[in-house]
């Protein structure tokens, strides 16, 4: 009762801007979301994952459910990932680790904010738990289904798990690790390519993600280029417009008077981007055949744009609120819903004043905490302590595959590098906690300490462990930082106790 307690409390505590704004916060694509289910529109420009996982908690009755559900998934990861990285939990370093993200950091006004923005960072923290988290079958079981649905709520996602995938395997260099963190990138990738055979007839895993592509190299230049050397001869709807090239690269995408949404006699062009997905196929592919360098160099330089832009504030105005997200609350939920979303601060313009003070550590913890994470990690590797120096590398290579992702598939913005920012304070917050040091048999004693090999899913100790009471446990106590794992980084078969 104690755990479950304390996780719920950290939940509480790691969505609590919804308190601030007096309504779950939302953005103008989350009508996409809203809209998938209550229609049956699935989204031409998304995944099919985060709709369905919305509607699976809010049945068109209140929002609040689907964000509280967030904020509950996030707080047993940070849950698990302190028994990991401590040989057991307690209760108080987890209430403790909660307010520490929800005072000085992203985490709560993404978790708060019902977008697969709040999945980002779940998603490789659920990698990190099945590789060297030692936990029982049923964790295992429930972090890779959430594992799965974070990777697949938004197309940035996968590529970071796939450079995760094979990161686990150059640290635990056994096939155990790395086959369990695989398997919610696996489950992801089969969703993906049927729920877009059953939306758009096409087994692919994004069937328009071209024309975003196209986006990019346009407003880089390559792309651009190579359609005035190609065109008109080359007969693309785009030749029409060379002239106008190159452009902002949302602009390209969004503005109703863009190439992409008209026609060369200036009528309108419905559905440009979905419609101009094959076109923009073969444009991409030509622009890479003819000009990879220039490519390469400004998908590093939108990397590096990306890595620095990592406030939270251009997720919290109301713009564009009333013609996007308000319509699905308005058409398909109860009066009093749409009641309470239009009351909140958010929809009345004022949130970013109120959100304002609590905005200013974020900057200042992270940097402290990129220079913490290169410090602590030399000594993790000094004293041979696998499971800290991997947390380590895993969150810093997860904010650099982000904004490597990111820059090059879209224009650079705050929200996409903020919404994963917080894992790397998480990730040196738990490699700082004391051990747990126990009885031999019990975590942080001997049989932790000889508990690195990787004997299977769900086996004796795990069970025990996890079946104990978690009243009886008291192992948890402040012990030596830094203890030597002489046989690696054990997998799922021993589940610490919880204190």
């Amino acid at each position: 009762m104690r755990a479950a307690a304390a996780i719920l409390a950290g939940a509480a505590l790691l969505v609590w801007p919804a308190a601030l704004n007096g309504y779950p916060l939302v953005f103008i694509d989350t009508v996409s979301y809203l809209l998938h289910t209550t229609t049956g529109e699935p989204p031409w420009d998304k995944t099919q994952a985060y709709g369905p996982a919305l509607h699976l908690f809010h049945w068109r009755l209140s929002l609040w459910p689907p964000m509280a559900a967030q904020g509950l998934a996030a707080s047993h990861l940070v849950w698990l990932a302190q028994r990991a990285l401590r040989g057991g939990a307690s209760a108080a370093w987890h209430l403790g680790l909660c307010a520490g993200l929800a005072a000085l950091t992203s985490a709560p006004w993404f978790l708060s904010t019902l977008m697969p923005d709040a999945l980002t960072a779940m998603a490789p923290l659920c990698l990190f738990l099945l590789a060297f988290g030692r936990l029982s079958r049923a964790e295992a079981a429930w972090v890779t289904a959430l594992g799965a649905l974070a990777v697949a709520a938004h197309l940035s996602h996968l590529p970071v798990a796939l450079g995760l995938v094979v990161l686990a395997a150059l640290l635990a260099r056994r096939p155990g690790p790395v086959l369990r963190a695989a398997l919610p990138v696996l489950l992801a990738v089969l969703f993906l390519l049927g729920s877009n055979l059953a939306g758009f007839s096409r087994a692919v895993l994004s069937p328009h993600g071209a024309t975003f592509l196209l986006a990019r190299l346009q407003a880089d230049g390559p792309a651009a280029v190579l359609l005035r050397a190609r065109c008109p001869e080359a007969g693309w709807h785009l030749c029409a417009f060379t002239g106008s090239l190159p452009m902002d690269s949302d602009e390209f995408l969004w503005d109703g008077g863009s190439p992409l949404n008209r026609e060369a006699d200036g009528s309108p062009r419905p559905m440009g981007g979905m419609r101009g997905a094959e076109e923009a196929a073969a444009i991409v592919a030509a622009t890479l055949r003819a000009h990879p360098l220039e490519v390469a160099q400004a998908a590093l330089s939108n990397a590096v744009a990306q890595l620095l832009l990592t406030r939270v504030g251009d997720t919290l105005a109301d713009t564009h609120l009333a013609a996007s997200a308000r319509r699905p609350v308005a058409a398909h939920f109860p009066a009093r819903e749409l009641a309470a979303f239009d009351a909140g601060a958010q929809m009345r313009g004022v949130l970013p004043d109120r959100a304002a003070p609590f905005l200013l550590p974020h900057l200042p913890v992270l940097a402290a905490s990129v220079l913490a994470a290169f410090a602590l990690l030399w000594r993790a590797a000094r004293a041979r302590d696998a499971r800290r120096a991997a947390l380590l590398v895993f969150a810093l290579a997860a904010l650099l595959g982000n904004a490597a992702v990111a820059g090059a598939l879209s224009k650079p913005h705050h929200r996409y590098q903020a919404r994963i920012a917080w894992l790397l304070p998480l990730a040196v917050a738990l490699v700082l906690l004391p051990d747990c040091r126990g009885r031999p048999g019990q975590p942080g004693g001997a049989a932790e300490a000889s508990a690195g090999t990787d004997r299977g899913r769900g086996g004796g100790a795990a069970q025990a462990a996890t079946s104990m009471p978690i009243a009886g446990h008291r192992a948890c106590r402040s012990a030596t930082i830094w203890p030597k794992l002489s046989r690696g980084v054990s997998g799922p078969s021993s589940a610490p106790s919880a204190a």
